[in-house]
């Protein structure tokens, strides 16, 4: 396949602590993810271009979970997603702070706090597989 035919996507996606020292988590609901299923993952989606990325990120924020993200997130890893023939989605992986009680909308069944050591124990095919191979490989590290 040539270049030209690869459509490029970038997602934003970010792991979102609170004061307790919590990690929030949405499942995602299979009705709109039928090629996962109901996995655990973290807030985010892909930009919308000629947005800025922190834009994209506090809108997807909201979107999922009625939050609003005031901080300054810091970027942790950089992936290269290509499960889809004809697209490249480069996933950029954001940590920040947040307070208050998320309020999930129709993507996502259910939403949860979760310790590091919840996280790192969590069954294989519970958790997002990009997500998951980025505390495996130790580019989140908690």
């Amino acid at each position: 396949m040539e270049n030209q035919e690869i459509v490029l996507q970038v997602g934003v996606k970010i792991l979102l602590k609170n004061k307790e020292g919590k990690y929030l988590f949405v499942r995602r609901n299979p009705k709109k993810y039928p090629e996962v299923g109901p996995q655990w993952d973290i807030v985010g989606g892909r930009i919308h271009p000629g947005t800025q990325l922190m834009e994209n990120l506090k809108r997807e924020i909201k979107e999922e979970t009625s939050l609003d993200f005031i901080g300054t997130p810091k970027l942790m890893a950089a992936q290269d997603i290509l499960k889809v023939p004809g697209r490249h989605v480069v996933r950029l992986t954001y940590i920040g702070e947040i307070e208050g009680e998320p309020q999930i909308d129709e993507e996502s069944l259910e939403a949860g706090w979760f310790t590091a050591e919840e996280i790192k124990n969590m069954d294989k095919g519970l958790l997002d597989n990009f997500f998951k191979e980025l505390v495996d490989t130790g580019a989140i590290n908690f």
